[in-house]
């Protein structure tokens, strides 16, 4: 798909993402589900729990937003094998792909995809889901992949690595896919904070078990989250990192735990996502 193509699917999205009134906004609107599920990676044998599935309109059935995840080759291990870019696989995904079906009358895809970089059908969608790269390691079939991917118009978010180290290591791989940018710090007055939620803070989103710990980090050397973009020639932000935080297991576990669904999914993870994939849309 050429870069004229991304763009035009982008506008045809955000022409359908009229977005709820302020009162839902203030996150009054989530409601939380008790469940739990196994995890398993063949989006077709997904079991979605207690997650309610929908059907779009015919009218828009090639203009739904497809929340993607990326599959890398590194990172082997992980639940069922399925390597650290699986992590909080399926729950994230269907849970977050719902709630932006709830809260906005985007037409969202119920179930979501796995692709990886390597595959052409990237260029199909606009917004691709990087979770856990700090020890990935890119082949180059991959790297060109994803150049070509945002170079063309799409967007990639980048979430749930922790400390310098990875940082490190995730700063290595993006020099190769992108070696002429550089990432930079979102100030909290952009527009990504306060899209749609008005965001007072950038928020630190642990992962529910450190969040049993009293702690808002995983890592010693991680005490601050930072939300860096790389932007285009054009001032638009084709690549939100979010370092020292995990928007993800804000979405994956919103069902475990009362407090932790109020004070992190309810409160942060899902109005900064909504926000992300919102400016994404728009932009």
């Amino acid at each position: 798909m050429s870069s004229d193509e991304v763009r035009k699917r982008r506008v045809r999205l955000a022409i359908l993402l009229c977005l709820v009134a302020a009162a839902l906004m203030q996150g009054a609107a989530l409601a939380q589900r008790g469940w739990r599920r196994q995890r398993y990676f063949d989006p077709s044998q997904v079991d979605r729990g207690d997650v309610p599935s929908w059907e779009n309109s015919q009218e828009f059935n090639r203009d739904v937003f497809t929340f993607v995840r990326v599959k890398y080759s590194s990172g082997g291990g992980g639940w069922y094998g399925g390597g650290r870019w699986a992590t909080d696989y399926p729950a994230s995904d269907l849970n977050f792909s719902f709630r932006l079906h709830e809260l906005t009358s985007l037409e969202v895809d119920p179930n979501g995809k796995i692709l990886e970089l390597t595959d052409d059908a990237i260029f199909d969608y606009p917004f691709l889901y990087l979770i856990e790269p700090g020890g990935m390691m890119l082949m180059e079939e991959e790297v060109a992949g994803l150049r070509r991917y945002l170079l063309n118009g799409g967007f990639l978010m980048v979430d749930d690595f922790w400390g310098e180290a990875e940082w490190a290591n995730f700063y290595q791989q993006l020099k190769r896919v992108l070696p002429d940018r550089e990432p930079v710090e979102l100030p909290l007055e952009h527009e990504i904070f306060h899209c749609v939620y008005d965001l007072k803070q950038k928020p630190q989103i642990p992962s529910i078990h450190a969040w049993y710990g009293g702690y808002t980090t995983e890592r010693p050397d991680a005490q601050e989250p930072h939300y860096r973009g790389v932007f285009d020639d054009d001032g638009r932000i084709m690549a939100i990192i979010c370092h020292n935080t995990d928007l993800g297991d804000g979405w994956e576990r919103e069902g475990e735990n009362a407090d932790y669904f109020r004070e992190m999914s309810e409160r942060w993870a899902y109005p900064l996502g909504i926000n992300i994939v919102t400016y994404a849309m728009t932009h």
